[in-house]
Parts: C-alpha cells; sequence; structure tokens
C-alpha cells in the first residue's frame, strides 16, 4: 500500500468521493498542514489552527497509480477557489496536496499543469509537504455511511 493526503473542502465528501476508485483501499479523515498538535473538530471548524480538513488514502499501486488519485482530485472539487469549497469558508477547506516524497512532489506540479486547461481560473491548490496527519474524531469516519445523507458540496 501507499499513501496519499489530499485535502478538498469537506471532508466527509472528499472521503466519500475517494472510497468509490478501484485501488484506493482504506481511507480516514483528519486534520494537517497546521501548526495545532492534535487538534480537535471544533478547533478546526473555528479557524486558526492551520489545519486543512483532509483524507488520507490507502492506495494499491497496482490497480491505480498516484498519477491517477491526483486527476481525481482534481475531479472533486473546485481548486480555482482559495479557502473555499461550497458554503464552507475558510483555510481549514483549501485545496491542498500533501506530497510523501518528492516523486509525489513531482507528480502533483506536473498534473496541476496539465489540468490548468480545464478550467477558465487559475488553479490555486497548494502542493506542500506532508506534516503530521491527526485522525478525525471517530463520528466523522466515513460520515456519509453511517448517516445515509449527502450534504456538502462534493
Amino acid at each position: 500500500m501507499e499513501k496519499a493526503v489530499f485535502a478538498a473542502g469537506c471532508f466527509w465528501g472528499v472521503e466519500a468521493f475517494f472510497e468509490s476508485i478501484r485501488g484506493v483501499e482504506q481511507t480516514r479523515v483528519g486534520y494537517t498542514g497546521g501548526h495545532v498538535e492534535a487538534p480537535s473538530y471544533e478547533q478546526v471548524k473555528a479557524g486558526g489552527t492551520g489545519h486543512a480538513e483532509a483524507i488520507e488514502v490507502l492506495y494499491n499501486p497496482w490497480k491505480i497509480t498516484y498519477e491517477e488519485l491526483v486527476n481525481k482530485f482534481f475531479e472533486c472539487h473546485d481548486p480555482t477557489t482559495i479557502n473555499r469549497q461550497g458554503i464552507d469558508v475558510g483555510t481549514q477547506y483549501r485545496s491542498a496536496i500533501f506530497f510523501q516524497d518528492i516523486e509525489q512532489k513531482e507528480t502533483a506540479c506536473k498534473i496541476k499543469l496539465k489540468q490548468a486547461s480545464n478550467f477558465e481560473k487559475e488553479i490555486v491548490t497548494e502542493i506542500t509537504p506532508a506534516k503530521i496527519f491527526y485522525e478525525a474524531e471517530e463520528y466523522h469516519q466515513k460520515y456519509f455511511k453511517k448517516n445515509g445523507s449527502f450534504a456538502c458540496g462534493i
């Protein structure tokens, strides 16, 4: 298994989207990219922690490549809006790719450039080194499966 970490707005919808992709073996939602150790949902939601709502994806590279996952990432949200996805506003809802190594960084940069022609506005997705991924509270994991609804814009 290999790991990819993405932020694309409300993590409930992003998780549901990635779970449906062949080759994605496991997902978990959480917080990353900030400066507060082990933040709670309430802290992240309020802003000021620097963390983004994010998803950690464990995938089988024999079934799907990192490049394909990055392309899927650009399909699941609007990467041209700064700190916003739908009604969710704030740095915690930013578009970001948290790379694990230099190969992932190079792939993410290459795909971001290729994807630019698919959007009228400039892509604002951050491509940044992975930091500690803090798993979100249990009630956020597989939220749509548990609650049977889709409420966010992803």
